[in-house]
């Protein structure tokens, strides 16, 4: 086996996203549009914006990574601590 197709074998983690139950269903652009009151509510110290949300960003790599990167950068402007929203963030996956 090439070392080239070695590198691209499934992980465990790319594995159990693919099985995660999607319901109840938003899209990306569904999800791009509630990102920045979803992180403001993080931020604010509640659990996010709604089960949807946390079901779609648990299985699309993409968006947790907006989300992650929006709540960072949004804590940084603020001057505020992103540790406890980001908990909150990873414990809806």
């Amino acid at each position: 086996m090439s070392r080239d197709r070695r590198s691209r074998r499934l992980t465990g983690e790319a594995a159990r996203s693919l099985t995660l139950a999607t319901d109840p269903w938003l899209s990306c652009a569904d999800c791009f549009r509630l990102l920045d009151s979803h992180v403001e509510a993080l931020l604010a110290g509640g659990t996010g914006h709604s089960k949807a949300m946390a079901v779609h960003l648990a299985g699309c790599a993409a968006c947790a990574e907006e989300a992650q990167s929006l709540l960072l950068f949004v804590a940084g402007q603020d001057g505020t601590d992103p540790a406890p929203a980001l908990r909150r963030l990873q414990a809806a996956d």
